[in-house]
């Protein structure tokens, strides 16, 4: 079955495209994926609504994406908004636009199902042949998802307003960030960790693997690679050591030094400081309260895209499933 999931996100939206082994082992293979920063919640800690020209960047990414879905003779079709657009005043503008669009109604997911399907995408990239608690955090524009579980699936959840586009309109706005505003952006990291492991039992946590933009471009600056190279980063397993010299790095360079880094994406060149800082003071947070077991990260390329692809296949294969009983009666 071919099937597309898009993903909108605060700082990007994002499309997959794959067939799904349907009846079988429920695998994905991939079609399309595509990422198109749109920065769609600019601006929203501030004014509480998402700004004509970032609604306009996301109405023009949805075009794009709803011609490719068209080309490649898509079977059905799931589009799921996250952080930003859960409590925007003009979200109803947004998920018109988009209905207009792609002519599916969109769906402004719970943070607790976000971090479910990230859960299930993300642990992709692990062998379960060892059972293990695992921890899946995926670190957003607007929000950070933390998720324990094991093969069997997520046990416990929580989404944080914290993320790399909201901590840089937050506190980083020097250019190399200064100490002052790097220690505050900390120190809020620091607190909404706190208020996660209310929640989620982060002491338990065996492994640890990392998704999105932020992780995966700190991984890329752990590796030196000279490009993107999206294989090399999915499933690369990196010391604490190494992580926290490409963020001590990524956060005290300057925009112009951070642009010119070949594997950086040109829409991640603002947040990436905001994003590293944020990520390496989770890591020592977890290295601390697992007594040091926690001593490297994966990354994984794999993430709610997947989640929502695999989602929207068993859904239209159990329809097909209900429909083919009907006829038959």
């Amino acid at each position: 079955m071919r099937v597309a999931a898009i993903d909108c996100g605060t700082n990007s939206i994002r499309l997959l495209i794959a067939d799904v082994d349907l009846p079988g082992s429920g695998a994905l293979t991939d079609v399309v994926r595509r990422m198109t920063v749109v920065r769609l919640g600019e601006g929203v800690d501030q004014t509480g609504e998402f700004s004509a020209a970032a609604l306009q960047r996301t109405f023009s990414a949805v075009d794009d994406y709803a011609e490719l879905i068209r080309k490649h003779k898509v079977q059905a079709v799931r589009f799921a908004a996250t952080s930003a657009s859960r409590d925007v005043s003009n979200r109803g503008e947004f998920i018109d636009g988009v209905r207009a669009r792609l002519s599916v109604e969109p769906e402004v997911i719970r943070g607790s199902e976000e971090a479910g399907l990230s859960f299930a995408g993300a642990a992709s990239v692990l062998n379960w042949d060892v059972e293990r608690k695992v921890l899946v955090i995926d670190l957003g524009g607007g929000s950070t998802e933390f998720v324990l579980g094991t093969s069997a699936g997520a046990e416990h959840a929580i989404s944080t307003d914290m993320g790399c586009v909201r901590f840089t309109e937050r506190h980083m706005r020097s250019d190399p960030p200064a100490e002052t505003e790097c220690s505050m952006a900390a120190f809020e990291t620091l607190s909404f960790l706190e208020d996660v492991a209310q929640v989620v039992p982060l002491h338990e946590a065996e492994a640890v693997i990392g998704v999105a933009g932020t992780v995966t471009t700190v991984t890329a600056h752990a590796l030196k690679l000279e490009d993107y190279d999206a294989e090399t980063i999915n499933g690369a397993e990196l010391s604490l050591d190494a992580i926290h010299q490409s963020v001590d790095q990524l956060v005290h360079t300057t925009r112009d030094q951070r642009a010119a880094m070949p594997f950086m994406h040109p829409g991640r060149v603002d947040v990436i400081g905001a994003g590293a800082l944020i990520w390496g003071t989770i890591l020592d947070y977890l290295n601390k309260v697992t007594g040091g077991r926690v001593s490297t990260a994966i990354a994984s390329e794999h993430d709610i895209l997947d989640g929502l692809a695999m989602s929207v296949a068993h859904a239209a294969a159990e329809n097909r499933h209900h429909e083919s009983k009907g006829a038959g009666t």
